[in-house]
């Protein structure tokens, strides 16, 4: 095989791998493609950049799906150190627009209608508790 032809199979062989790479990073699975109606109606996350990364949601969603919400709490961010909950309530009931980082997260008015609790702690252990409150 000439040194010309090896140049030209390198290239397509190049050219194939960076398409299958780009085509693949654009199909993976997201919360978009999660069963629920999904809806963030709050969202937390600490100012302080040198200590661990709060996060902490409030998110609406349309039936009881238990393992599309485990799923969904799996799906967002989560920083090495630090923590990510999310709170899951019921479409169509009260759920907070707000969220307290310190003490209660959720409003007592709101914690009757807490369906689920996902937590990804410091050392990435994974917490899903029904009915937190």
């Amino acid at each position: 095989m000439s040194p010309k032809a090896v140049k030209y199979l390198l290239l397509a062989i190049a050219a194939a791998l960076v398409i299958w790479f780009i085509q693949d990073s654009f199909s993976q699975p997201g919360v978009d493609d999660l069963k629920g109606d999904f809806k963030e109606t709050a969202f937390y996350r600490n100012e302080n950049n040198t200590g661990p990364i709060v996060r902490i949601y409030a998110v609406t969603v349309a039936d009881t799906l238990w393992d599309q919400m485990r799923q969904y709490g799996d799906y967002m961010p989560h920083t090495k150190y630090g923590n990510t909950k999310v709170y899951f309530f019921l479409k169509g009931k009260p759920a907070p627009d707000k969220i307290s980082p310190q003490g209660a997260q959720i409003a007592q008015q709101f914690q009757q209608f807490c369906l689920a609790r996902y937590e990804k702690d410091a050392m990435g252990q994974v917490s899903f508790v029904r009915n937190p409150f």
